[in-house]
């Protein structure tokens, strides 16, 4: 364990106990010590480090807001949690560079679906958006083509590892305390539907400790644990691996800002793309396969039980029928460079499978209903006395303080409440 009082964590009762140290989790345990200075914060890590999953495997792009669906949780927190961070960056001295991105319309075919997000992002407030035409595109990035482009100017670039080191530095000095190599197996509530009950967070060496809240953010494995504490199976996770791909250093100046096309609205992925990285690469992708683990950032990693619960998962057979081809497609895209170029090639043409070599590989933890659909906004439910965040895939990062402040005013105000347009905010079980 990696903090002074982690050793004491076993045993001890806690007002707020947070499971998962990644950006959300720490970012909840830092608003709730922000909230009520004297009280006792705990934050629970499986990991030997802070941010080890999704939060250090990602392209870290700080997104502007512009795909989610207006009044949705995402569209909401989202535009909202960017702002947020850039001031936290710059309060803490982490480098966020707003470099820009272009969304490209290469067909004429994805001019409406252009014109559809370009609606979308300025009912959901995000600043400075504006639709380009070829010679305004070629201004902006001379080595893309298309036929029009929207332009994000605020949507910019960090390491969302270093934000989570950060926000554990945060809970750290505010009397908190961050454990890590600290798996939390199970929760139970012990007194009832009383105001007065407690939880009992059992570890995996058998200890305890209790606490009066509890928070599940524990990204790829939210549904196991929130099914442990009471909560209904449904939404499961469903690990999607993206690999990425970076330019040669002799052709990054390829790039300026960050480059993606216009995505397929019944998808949650955005599709191969091209973003510069805050350390200095620019990446190209990534991929989305359904993966044999829920840490497959290795291609051949499969985990026994990970596979088998994403095989019995009625959904898992749902979308297979209804996205077989688009499957094929990423198969392909995952198995040759020369295709993965070929993709990026739409938006700069002078790009080939040379001037790829590989980088890293993230895992989406994504929420698969029962009727195979990919669920599209963040969840959060209750069970079991505890919050769970059962569904926070990307603009999760980006927003991560704004979700924060969601959770802790639900924590404060405990009473179920429902995202009236999605039905996917907080659910009671």
């Amino acid at each position: 364990m990696s903090s002074p009082t982690a050793p004491e964590l076993p045993g001890h009762e806690y007002d707020v106990a947070v499971v998962g140290a990644g950006i959300v989790g720490l970012a909840v345990a830092r608003e709730a010590l922000a909230r009520r200075p004297h009280s006792s914060v705990a934050v629970l890590e499986q990991e030997a480090e802070v941010g080890t999953h999704q939060t250090g495997h990602n392209s870290g792009v700080i997104h502007g807001g512009i795909y989610y669906r207006p009044g949705s949780l995402k569209a909401r927190l989202c535009v909202a949690g960017a702002r947020e961070l850039y001031e936290y960056c710059d309060s803490r001295g982490i480098a966020a560079e707003r470099c820009g991105k272009v969304i490209v319309a290469t067909r004429p075919e994805e001019l409406s679906r252009l014109a559809e997000l370009e609606r979308r992002g300025r009912e959901n407030g995000v600043a400075g958006l504006r639709r380009l035409g070829q010679q305004e595109l070629g201004e902006l990035e001379p080595h893309v083509r298309g036929l029009a482009a929207l332009h994000s100017p605020q949507t910019g670039i960090v390491d969302f590892a270093a934000v989570a080191r950060a926000l554990a530095a945060d809970v750290r000095r505010g009397g908190g305390a961050v454990a890590t190599s600290c798996r939390v197996e199970s929760v139970e509530r012990r007194g009832g539907a009383s105001e007065s009950a407690s939880l009992r967070l059992r570890l995996t060496d058998g200890a305890e400790i209790g606490a009066r809240r509890a928070v599940f953010c524990a990204g790829a494995w939210a549904d196991r644990l929130a099914t442990a504490a009471g909560a209904p199976p449904d939404p499961r996770i469903v690990p999607f691996r993206g690999a990425y791909f970076r330019l040669v250093p002799e052709r990054r100046s390829l790039v300026r800002g960050l480059i993606y096309p216009v995505p397929d609205p019944a998808l949650p992925f955005l599709g191969v793309h091209l973003t510069r990285h805050a350390n200095g690469d620019v990446l190209v992708g990534p991929t989305a396969l359904v993966a044999g683990a829920r840490d497959a950032y290795r291609l051949g990693r499969v985990r026994s039980r990970d596979l088998a619960s994403t095989l019995a998962t009625p959904g898992t057979w749902r979308m297979a029928r209804r996205w077989w081809r688009t499957g094929l497609r990423e198969v392909h895209l995952a198995t040759s460079r020369r295709a993965l170029a070929a993709e990026a090639a739409r938006f700069v043409p002078e790009l080939s499978a040379d001037d790829l070599e590989p980088a890293f590989a993230g895992v989406r933890a994504q929420a698969l209903a029962r009727d195979g659909s990919l669920v599209d906004d963040f969840v959060f439910s209750e069970a079991g006395g505890a919050l769970h965040v059962r569904n926070a895939p990307s603009p999760a990062a980006t927003a991560c303080l704004a979700i924060a402040r969601e959770i802790v005013d639900r924590l404060e105000d405990p009473q179920p409440s429902l995202n009236s347009s999605s039905g996917l905010g907080w659910r009671g079980s």
